[in-house]
């Protein structure tokens, strides 16, 4: 596609959570120092909340890969489990040999000896649990009676939850109150503002080995903020298009009305309505602005080949 048009090694605006791209600005930099210092500090519960598409499976993948020897981690991505498959899936994580028709009271028991052991070695035990706000409430009251082992001086597992703002409207059962009692530390991450896109994005090409002028200006990064309002997901999903449509069209950088095209194509976004009649004369009979952009490619790429 775009790579050997604008130099670059790989897709800088993949969704994949690649730890390289982590961009150190604002909420996700006080997210990440939050959780070393909280984890370092011996607590039991920590909670990082935010919206769709903010950041939270990129910085829990960063946690996960930064966290000294000291530290021995369980991740557990996809939580719709119950009580007994949380434990099951704890005792995987910490390379528990058990028998799969053991029964609960005696795999606890053997968690229990497990982080009894990994203490007295002199590591620390983190759970890291992405989509929190998808745990039934009995399986986070089992959370919470794990969280009950511990010595007289530290507890023996600390537990990170990562969820959407839904997590919030959970915990406020009343039944989770003791729970909610226990997180110690919370952060909500948000959105990048405008003064901070520019470093993303640029941040991103860089991992990417761009080397060349500002690929985009600063009324390409007006509109790609108001369009995405500065979720990373979105502005993913849209600069990779923006490059795309400057690709098919043979622009050196991106422009507004690449970004414009991008937007059109693409759900839930800001779509700033005063250029909405631009955006039409542009696509004209195209239905859709994908459909223009993939016609845009095939005929720079036939006119390449010949």
């Amino acid at each position: 596609m775009y790579l050997q048009h604008f130099g670059l090694r790989e897709f800088p605006f993949s969704l994949t959570p690649d730890t390289e791209f982590f961009f150190r600005y604002g909420s996700h930099q006080e997210a990440y120092n939050v959780l070393l210092v909280a984890l370092r500090t011996g607590e039991g519960f920590i909670k990082v909340t935010g919206e769709v598409g903010t950041g939270k499976t990129l910085l829990c993948r960063l946690l996960l890969k930064t966290l000294g020897d000291e530290f021995v981690t369980a991740y557990i991505p996809n939580p719709v489990l119950t009580p007994a498959a949380l434990h099951m899936a704890l005792a995987d994580e910490l390379g528990i040999a058990y028998a799969r028709n053991l029964g609960q009271p005696r795999l606890l028991k053997l968690i229990n000896d497990r982080l009894i052991e990994l203490n007295a070695a002199g590591k620390r035990v983190a759970l890291l649990i992405d989509e929190a706000q998808t745990l039934p409430l009995n399986t986070l009251e089992a959370l919470r009676l794990l969280t009950n082992l511990e010595t007289e001086k530290s507890k023996l597992l600390q537990v990170v939850l990562f969820g959407q703002p839904e997590l919030d409207q959970r915990l406020e059962n009343p039944n989770l109150r003791q729970l909610r009692q226990r997180i110690t530390f919370a952060h909500q991450l948000s959105p990048i503002d405008l003064q901070g896109i520019e470093g993303y994005i640029t941040h991103r090409l860089h991992v990417a080995c761009y080397q060349g002028p500002h690929l985009f200006g600063k009324r390409s990064l007006a509109a790609m903020h108001r369009a995405s309002r500065g979720i990373p997901r979105l502005i993913n999903i849209l600069s990779h298009k923006a490059l795309l449509a400057a690709y098919g069209r043979g622009d050196a950088m991106v422009l507004p009305v690449h970004v414009r095209m991008a937007a059109h194509d693409t759900e839930d976004v800001m779509l700033h309505r005063p250029h909405l009649h631009l955006l039409h004369s542009i696509v004209g009979s195209f239905a859709r602005a994908s459909v223009l952009l993939l016609a845009i490619v095939v005929l720079h790429s036939s006119g390449s080949a010949s």
